[in-house]
């Protein structure tokens, strides 16, 4: 082929500077930051595998915090650059912080990402009979395909409280030597009425019901015997009664474990990534990042998924609360800090899927190893219920990305009138910091399992990184 074939005409030169690339992040990357994903991601999904619901997160965050030289955080004491120092809100969320030179007085640096998924919560009296079969009564959390759930093997995790102030940790089911548990469905030989019926009648949040027994307690002929029998096992192991469940966070969650995903090993399947996917980097960011100008601040909240009320949740005021003390012993005020603050929310992004093409719009999508996804305002009907990052905050973001060479790429959440959803971006937002959206595109997002990038699960916490110490 002729030199002259070899070079570039001029259109082809002139997209090259005016056009966004849409070749696949795999292509624009090196082989070596491939592989850094690929070892970055290890760890993640062992993460994933032990920390199933916000409070497993929160222990498993407080542990490798611990390890990374954070201490709880007094407020009587003063603290001087670089000291790295944790706040454990009830368990279920967490504040990680490293003290910058500038200490409070020019802001803040806010990673923010939640730590619950949806699943299915045990009611308060949740064990009955029926039919000699033992049952447990489920009230879903978030929001749910309701088909999605039956037949899937689940496992059972949380905490109960005990009357005399002590606590049992629960986990049953993720071992392949322990039982699992699972919603029944209908045999499709007896379902046609079922299947005739929009999505919303056929599946019922009263028909979520968990089977977890079949055998009497013995050949006495009383009543409830399969439950007595659960019941009898549950006590033996933990010690607990009936009574004990009124004190109880039981979830019930998928039962399999994080894998790789595809013959190439490209992704991950798994349950809860969102939106784990981003509070792992924004974990990882907080505690690699040494010796910032401004202190940063990682968040790891709860209640996300149900609108994130409650003392635990980004509506209460520990985050605010937090950073007044850390204002406070630098000499100034909370509403002068928030000013001056910049916040990331890390949380997902739907990517697109050719499956279901129709309820995408493909020029303002995210794609799967198109790196982090920048979101400027999520919202439905509108843009109602979102904060809307500034022109002038997505500029800042974008020379943080390419400067640091960190492979990103923008998304809406669907199809203008599609549905939409929410973040917690707009809680920071109305505290008056500048936050944007950035995170994970995430393929079946709220299902059982769900899929993502390695690539972009690393790129989001390059930039999460990036942005602690720009």
């Amino acid at each position: 082929m002729s030199e002259e074939k070899n070079k570039k005409s001029e259109a082809a030169l002139l997209k090259e500077k005016l056009f966004r690339s849409r070749k696949s992040g795999c292509v624009r990357v090196s082989a070596e930051e491939i592989r850094m994903a690929d070892d970055y991601c290890e760890e993640y999904k062992n993460f994933l595998n032990k920390a199933k619901n916000e409070r497993e997160a929160v222990a498993y965050a407080i542990d490798a915090a611990k390890k990374a030289g954070f201490t709880e955080y007094d407020r009587k004491k003063t603290y001087a650059a670089g000291d790295r120092v944790y706040v454990n809100n009830r368990g279920k969320a967490l504040m990680l912080a490293v003290i910058g030179k500038k200490g409070t007085h020019d802001g803040v640096r806010l990673g923010i990402a939640h730590i619950d998924s949806p699943r299915l919560d045990l009611k308060p009296n949740p064990v009955y009979e029926s039919n000699d079969l033992a049952m447990f009564k489920t009230h879903y959390y978030g929001g749910i395909k309701k088909y999605q759930w039956p037949t899937v093997p689940l496992a059972l995790h949380g905490v109960i409280a005990l009357r005399d102030g002590s606590t049992v940790d629960v986990t049953v089911g993720e071992e392949e030597s322990e039982p699992c548990f699972c919603v029944t469905d209908l045999l499709p030989h007896l379902a046609v009425e079922q299947m005739s019926q929009v999505m919303t009648k056929a599946f019922n949040g009263e028909h979520l019901n968990v089977l977890v027994g079949s055998r009497p307690f013995n050949t006495d002929e009383e009543s409830e015997s399969v439950k007595l029998n659960v019941l009898n096992i549950l006590f033996e192991k933990y010690g607990i009664t009936e009574d004990d469940f009124l004190s109880a966070d039981l979830n019930m969650v998928p039962a399999f474990k994080a894998r790789d995903l595809g013959f190439d090993r490209s992704m991950i399947g798994a349950y809860g990534h969102d939106d784990r996917v981003c509070a792992y980097p924004a974990l990882t960011a907080v505690i690699d990042a040494k010796d910032p100008e401004q202190t940063i601040i990682t968040v790891l909240t709860d209640r996300e998924e149900i609108g994130s009320d409650g003392n635990t949740g980004m509506k209460s005021t520990y985050l605010a609360d937090f950073i007044a003390d850390l204002a406070a012993s630098d000499g100034e005020q909370l509403r002068h800090v928030m000013a001056k603050s910049t916040c990331l929310s890390a949380d997902v992004n739907a990517a697109f899927d050719p499956t279901y093409a129709s309820a995408f719009e493909a020029n303002n999508s995210s794609y799967i190893n198109g790196g982090a996804v920048i979101t400027k305002y999520t919202g439905s009907g509108g843009k109602y219920s979102t904060s809307d990052a500034s022109a002038e905050y997505m500029a800042y973001i974008r020379r943080v990305l390419d400067e640091k060479k960190v492979l990103w790429q923008t998304g809406e959440l669907g199809k203008v009138d599609g549905g939409g959803g929410g973040t917690i971006a707009k809680f920071v937002a109305n505290l008056n910091a500048d936050v944007v959206d950035l995170g994970v595109p995430v393929l079946s997002m709220h299902a059982p399992m769900e899929v993502v990038s390695k690539l972009d699960v690393y790129m989001t916490y390059r930039a999460l990184y990036e942005f602690y110490l720009y």
